[in-house]
């Protein structure tokens, strides 16, 4: 295949990778692979049309095991070492609150509802861990002591 036909070849697979389906970020690769095959060709280093194929295969094969799996994470992944919630960390009670008692809090730049779910009551100031995250609503139980 000549070097043109190698570039566009990898062109309408990173193009339809990226822009029609998603085929799990292979089609990527193999658009890259074709490409690098068509600059070798385009060098020209005059290989011949098999070794041509075998050089696209390899070349698609190593980048696909090498960068695959970390690329995708990082683009499109689920945020590797990214925390689900706030359960689990510690706030400061901006009102009193008696067991079971809702109210408001400012955390992470908005506000939310907390709600008092220890048998305890919550003073002004006084630091909690949240218990978990129902919705919108922060369950706060545990009394934090300064240490």
């Amino acid at each position: 295949m000549p070097w043109w036909g190698w570039i566009i070849f990898g062109a309408l697979l990173l193009g339809s990778e990226l822009l029609i389906v998603d085929a799990g970020f292979y089609l990527v690769f193999i658009g890259i692979a074709a490409a690098i095959t068509g600059l070798i060709e385009l060098s020209g280093v005059g290989l011949e049309p098999w070794f041509q194929w075998i050089l696209f295969s390899v070349i698609a094969l190593v980048f696909m095991v090498l960068f695959r799996k970390k690329l995708y994470a990082k683009l499109r992944g689920s945020g590797v070492g990214y925390e689900t919630g706030p359960a689990g960390e510690i706030v400061t009670v901006e009102q009193a609150l008696q067991p079971g008692e809702k109210g408001r809090l400012a955390y992470r730049g908005t506000e939310w509802t907390v709600v008092n779910g220890s048998q305890q009551a919550f003073e002004q100031g006084q630091h909690v861990q949240i218990s978990s995250v129902e919705g919108l609503t922060l369950k706060l139980d545990t009394v934090k002591t300064e240490e």
